[in-house]
């Protein structure tokens, strides 16, 4: 494995806030349900949380873009990734492999 770091803290950024907003995803729909089966309703706390998060996430995710030059299928994934409930952290980790410049191993070509 190469490791390169990428020098973009855009990329950083985006992957600091993926997981927070996958997990603020996720107790809203806990508390949703929560709401409509008990007497507990933290709806309007979490839904203002998570509104924040998944706002400075697709900012994050544009200044990302932007720095990154990421061709429409990357930057579509990542924001496809967004609207996921478990889907922020996927994001993080593919931001995370980005961010330290993982690449996979380059294949030998098959014997013939």
């Amino acid at each position: 494995m190469r490791y390169a770091i990428v020098n973009s803290s855009a990329v950083h950024r985006l992957r600091l806030v993926s997981a927070p907003e996958g997990l603020s995803f996720l107790l809203l729909l806990v508390c949703s349900v929560l709401k409509r089966t008990t007497s507990f309703d933290a709806v309007p706390v979490m839904g203002m949380v998570h509104g924040i998060l998944f706002i400075l996430y697709v900012v994050f995710w544009i200044m990302a873009w932007q720095a990154q030059k990421w061709d429409v299928k990357r930057g579509a994934l990542l924001f496809v990734l967004s609207v996921l409930p478990t889907g922020g952290f996927f994001a993080e980790r593919l931001l995370k492999k980005e961010e330290l410049g993982v690449a996979a191993p380059a294949r030998e070509p098959a014997a013939a």
